[in-house]
């Protein structure tokens, strides 16, 4: 980046002295050793001397202006080096600079150009009793030195800013596995909070409108009604501390149920007066996670036949074998009229989401949700779950 663009700091002014002062140390150097050798008066004339000096004065101020216009005051040095030695040392730290602050290929450019202009300066002013090529090695040998030193910074420069970018987007995209890890786990949250609260609320939905609808039930009838909504109170309270447990846990799973488990839901469907046929045809334990997305599709799907069709048939078939797969099919009859029947809660807020759920959570384990009404107005859903060998 260009120096101008930015205000400079302490190691800016630092480094702007150091080569300010060592191009007026070459400066001094050149006019005393010319002074030395007798060249003035002699083979230099008294005001070509003169005007070499006033040339290395001023090249020397204006590397002060080296970091707004690194290029154009190198190819100015360059040129006026041609002719005038004592510039050299002004000339070099342009050459240092251009090559620091430009791309390679504009460093390289303007080195190729001092090379020619360090063959001019030897055939425009030889040294008497040195060969001009030595001459010229010795000019290349500084040019090609300084232009080197400031390629290696450049792209020194150009790595570091490399790593802390990589390092930056490295910490972009952790914050952003964060937050989706995050964002997934609140969604798992979520679809455990709906399966495991959503099937016991709805037997307390189911029991306790039965009780506002048949307020002259005998009085069995409600003590049974009353015993299952204290029992799922009860399980539902577990559930949830359960859930509340594993988030205040810093590091935990889910309480999450098993294939095994398809009986005990069965149970408390009919418990709370579904009637609910059940084929299990699985031969072998059903290991996770086919086994638990089977559990959850079952769940669901009594969850939603209480709700929906209260009073209905569900008709709950599970099949497979290790390396073919496992299916569940559950079908539900349409709901039941007449004094017999319960209201249901088909009209609750958020109906058809848990579904939505299902299927996503389906997905995830590798198989196909399938749901839909039935001829005889019923309902149905189905999964295909994969179950390796």
């Amino acid at each position: 980046m260009n120096g101008s663009a930015r205000r400079r700091s302490l190691r800016d002014w630092l480094v702007d002295f150091c080569l300010f002062a060592s191009a007026v140390a070459w400066g001094f150097l050149t006019s005393a050793v010319r002074i030395e050798e007798g060249a003035v008066p002699g083979v230099v004339p008294v005001w070509l001397f003169n005007l070499d000096q006033l040339v290395g004065v001023l090249g020397c101020a204006a590397l002060w202006l080296r970091r707004r216009w690194p290029t154009g005051l190198a190819v100015t040095l360059v040129l006026l080096s041609a002719y005038f030695e004592m510039v050299a040392g002004a000339m070099l730290a342009a050459l240092f600079t251009v090559a620091v602050h430009r791309p390679p290929r504009t460093g390289s450019a303007v080195f190729a150009l001092s090379l020619l202009t360090a063959f001019g300066y030897v055939l425009l002013r030889p040294e008497p009793g040195v060969p001009g090529i030595l001459l010229f090695l010795l000019g290349a040998a500084f040019q090609g030195a300084a232009t080197g030193w400031g390629l290696f910074v450049h792209h020194r420069r150009r790595l570091v800013a490399s790593l802390r970018e990589r390092a930056e987007r490295a910490e972009v995209e952790a914050r952003l596995r964060v937050e989706q890890t995050q964002r997934e786990v609140r969604e798992e949250i979520a679809r455990e909070i709906h399966d495991v609260l959503g099937h016991r609320l709805s037997l307390l939905s189911v029991h306790a409108g039965a009780l506002e609808y048949r307020p002259d039930a005998p009085a069995e009838d409600v003590a049974r009604a009353a015993r299952v909504i204290r029992e799922s109170s009860h399980r539902a309270l577990q559930d949830l501390r359960e859930v509340i447990g594993v988030l205040r846990a810093p590091v935990g799973e889910l309480p999450q149920p098993a294939f095994a488990d398809i009986r005990q839901l069965v149970d408390d469907a009919e418990r709370a007066g579904t009637r609910v046929r059940l084929r299990d045809e699985v031969a072998k334990d059903v290991p996770d996670p086919p086994g638990r997305t089977a559990y959850r599709v079952v769940q669901e799907a009594l969850t939603n036949a209480r709700k929906h069709a209260p009073g209905g048939e569900v008709d709950v078939r599970v099949t497979g074998a290790p390396g073919s797969g496992l299916e569940v099919e559950v079908v539900n009859a349409a709901p039941v009229s007449g004094d017999d029947g319960v209201p249901g809660a088909a009209g609750a807020a958020g109906a058809g989401r848990g579904l939505v759920g299902l299927a996503e959570r389906v997905s995830l384990a590798g198989g196909s949700l399938e749901h839909g009404p039935t001829a005889d107005g019923g309902w149905r859903v189905a999964a295909r779950l994969p179950w390796l060998s």
